[in-house]
């Protein structure tokens, strides 16, 4: 397809008022295309239409779960976008004509190309569910040296998580070309909440145990839902 890269920033958080996934402990073999893009500021409207028209046009598509939008606060124009499939094989099927309209409108103002990376889930939350406006959302990517121990680990991790007070999310998901790339998506119905899950002694366990392995340094970037 033209235009696809891929390729994904690291970290991201986003404060959420829209749909996002019950607690669950159900894991879906599911498929993820999670994307990053910027355009100029004042192009941020125009970017945010095509956006949503790309996800309408696909809405109806056999295999579609959803297409999250969120856009970096602070920073009007920088996006970052996490689009679901059941498979991979639904994904491609959808055809090249939407996401080339997106890719054609969003050019002559975009400062970065539009840059994605495909992804396998490990370990996912169940159904969406609409969480309160002070919910907020994590997705971090997690870059380490090949080992066997480190999915597991993740998955674990998320297992833990989703038994947490005021969880509502933790999905895992592993690159689907470097196995060694993760990126950990999870919704929390507050602030307290992901704080509490921080300072958790599994929490400070799981990263004392990833540290040697890590590849790079993480990198935050603090997003709003658009919706």
């Amino acid at each position: 397809m033209r235009g696809r890269i891929w390729l994904l920033a690291a970290i991201v958080f986003a404060v959420h008022d829209g749909p996002v996934f019950a607690q669950d402990a159900a894991r879906d073999a599911g498929f993820c295309a999670v994307s990053y893009v910027e355009v100029t500021a004042s192009a941020a409207p125009t970017a945010i239409a095509a956006l949503k028209q790309y996800r309408e046009a696909n809405r109806q598509r056999d295999g579609f779960v959803r297409f999250d939008i969120f856009e970096q606060v602070g920073r009007p124009g920088h996006f970052g976008l996490v689009e679901t499939w059941r498979t991979a094989e639904a994904f491609e099927a959808r055809g090249t004509a939407a996401q080339e309209q997106l890719l054609q409108t969003l050019a002559p103002i975009r400062v970065s190309n539009y840059d994605q990376r495909p992804y396998k889930t490990l370990s996912t939350g169940g159904a969406p569910l609409r969480a309160t406006g002070r919910a907020v959302s994590v997705i971090a990517h997690v870059d380490v040296s090949p080992d066997p121990r480190v999915a597991p680990m993740l998955v674990r991790l998320a297992e833990a998580g989703r038994a947490e007070p005021g969880n509502v999310r933790f999905d895992v998901m592993q690159h689907t070309v470097r196995a060694n790339h993760f990126t950990i998506v999870e919704t929390w119905d507050s602030q307290e909440a992901l704080d509490a899950h921080a300072a958790a002694a599994h929490t400070r366990q799981y990263r004392d145990a990833l540290q040697p392995l890590t590849g790079s340094p993480l990198d935050e970037r603090v997003y709003k839902p658009v919706e």
